[in-house]
Formats: C-alpha cells, structure tokens, sequence
C-alpha cells in the first residue's frame, strides 16, 4: 500500500504507479495554484462574498473534483473501482462539512466577526485543513498497514457516531471558553486588548507583537475541523484504504466548504433532516467496514449508490416536510 510519503517522493525512490503519482502532482499544483490566485489575486482586500460569487465558486470546485475523479478512472490502475471509492468519499466529506459549516457559522457569530472578514478567516482554515488532514490520513494508513484490526476499531466507532449524531440535539451550542486549546493561547499568548483590529492576526500593541480575538476565531476553526476530521476520516478509510484517493477526495471537498458556506450560511436550518441521513451514512459505512471480519465485500458502486441516495433524499425530505415546530407555529 502506497503512503503519501512515497507519492511526494517518488522521484528518487521510483514507485510502481506512476499514474497515480502524476495524478498526486496535477492535485498538488491545483490546489496550490488556485489557493494563490484567491488570496493574492482575487481577494487582496477583505469584502463581504456574495450569494452569486459563492455559486461559482461551488459549481467550479464540484466541477474540478469530478473531472479529477475522471482522471483516475481513465489513467490510474484502480479504474472504475478507485473512480467510485473517490466520488464515495468525496460525497461523504462533502456532506459531512454541512455540520462543519453550521459548527463555523456559530463561531463567527459568537465572536462578532465582520462579514467582510469571513473570507480570510476560511481561507486560512482550510489551509490548516489540507496540512493536518494530511497527517491524519498517513498516519492513519501507516497504522492500519501495520495492524489491519484498526480498520474493525473505525467500524464501530463510525456505528456510534451515527447513532450519536441521529439522537443528538440539532440546537448546537458552543462555549469557546470552555475549549482547552483556546484557554492556552489565552493563557500564554499576548494578547491584544482592543477588540477591533480589522482583519488582522497579529498587531503592536506598545511596540510589541500581541495576536488579535481575529486569531482565536482561527485557532477554534481549526480545532473544530480536527474534530470533524475523527469521524470524516475513519469514514474515508471505510470506503478505500487508497491513501491517495482518501486524502484527494477529501481536500477537494475541504477546498468546495468555504464557497458552500457563503452558498448555505442563510438556509442551511432548511435542512434539518441532512444530519439524520449523514448518521445513517456513517452507520452503513462502520457496518461495511466489520463485514470485513466475515470476509464480505461490498461492491464500491453499492456504496456510492446508498451515499447519494441518503443523502438526496435528506434534503428532498428537509424541502418537503417542514420542522414540527415550525408546523405547529404555524398553527397558532
């Protein structure tokens, strides 16, 4: 099984798909590329991102993650099979960051940022987003190289987590004085003592450098994401053990999340029921995964089919039938 690690050096060490690692290059350079030009180029000032530009934004990046996924399937060794664990996680992340977007939304507004700063604030939390998750899926994969039972431990814990997130209250609450991380650099970091600062991270503050409420609002971006990444990440390893389909799945769906979350921050309550299909997800994943132990496989289109279907009739459902509380509101 191939590593990261041994995609970024393939060329000294040679490797027995070159595909797949020309592929790995042409992912790199994207995401690299397009990360430039939106924060040197097309965001050099901080602006409110409206609904129209938000729809681009999505529709470009769906638009280059299935023609990447059409890559593997025409140039990679793992065809048809590596096309649909791709579009499997891929789907599966991208759902998943609904939540995320809903969890980020709260943070923001807890903390009063400014629309126009919404922007830079996700850009660089994304950008935290593509290292850690890299360090999560190879990490993941060297253990599950070495101990195979990892895979069984992801299992059921994917199967507790869909049966925690269908029962769990939708009304979410944040306390981010609670959080430990954030308490540290509360603790150790200087820190500003004026509250606005524009859309700084660090300022002097009597010729010294302190670092501004704009940087805790990263810090608990990038905590939050880490936790969304425990359960978005095993789910990933269910569906492929294909590091490099796992973590390119994965970026493209991090990368489509801050243009969704401008697309969706006004309507996203609308569908309330995605968070009941999103749990059936992962407990049909974690099952897959411990079939494992009885030597049955399920074929990679079964699982694409069943992803797709939840989750389209998640939302058919969220448009069609109204919350009970809003029905009832609207009986009084």
């Amino acid at each position: 099984m191939q590593s990261i690690a041994s995609l970024l050096f393939f060329s000294l060490f040679g490797d027995s798909n070159g595909a797949e690692t020309i592929l790995f290059g042409v992912f790199g350079l994207v995401i690299i590329v397009f990360l430039a030009l939106d924060l040197g180029l097309f965001h050099k000032t901080s602006r409110k991102i409206t609904t129209k530009s938000a729809l681009y934004q999505s529709i470009f990046w769906v638009i280059i993650a299935t023609i990447f996924g059409v890559f593997i399937y025409l140039y990679d060794e793992s065809g048809s099979t590596g096309m649909m664990e791709y579009f499997s996680a891929y789907l599966t992340e991208y759902a998943l960051s609904v939540d995320n977007i809903f969890v980020i939304l709260l943070i923001l507004k807890y903390f009063q940022v400014k629309e126009e700063y919404y922007h830079k604030v996700l850009f660089w939390g994304i950008l935290g987003a593509v290292v850690f998750r890299a360090i999560f899926i190879f990490v993941g994969a060297l253990l599950i190289h070495e101990f195979h039972w990892i895979l069984y431990i992801f299992g059921v814990f994917l199967i507790y987590s869909g049966i925690r997130i269908y029962f769990e209250d939708e009304d979410e609450k944040i306390e981010p004085d609670k959080n430990p991380v954030l308490r540290l650099c509360k603790k150790y970091l200087p820190m500003a003592k004026k509250e606005e600062y524009g859309d700084s991270f660090m300022v002097k503050e009597n010729g010294k450098w302190v670092f501004t409420s704009l940087f805790l609002v990263i810090i608990l971006i990038e905590t939050t994401d880490l936790i969304f990444a425990v359960d978005s990440i095993p789910a990933a390893f269910a569906i492929s053990q294909n590091e490099f389909i796992i973590y390119t799945s994965n970026i493209f769906a991090v990368m489509g999340l801050r243009a969704m979350f401008f697309l969706l921050s006004g309507v996203i309550d609308k569908f309330y029921l995605l968070q009941k299909g999103l749990s059936i997800i992962l407990f049909f994943i974690g099952a897959k995964m411990l079939l494992d132990i009885w030597d049955v496989h399920l074929p990679p289109l079964l699982s694409f089919t069943v992803i797709i279907a939840t989750l389209t009739l998640a939302i058919i459902f969220s448009v069609l039938i109204p919350k009970v509380k809003e029905a009832s509101a609207k009986e009084q």
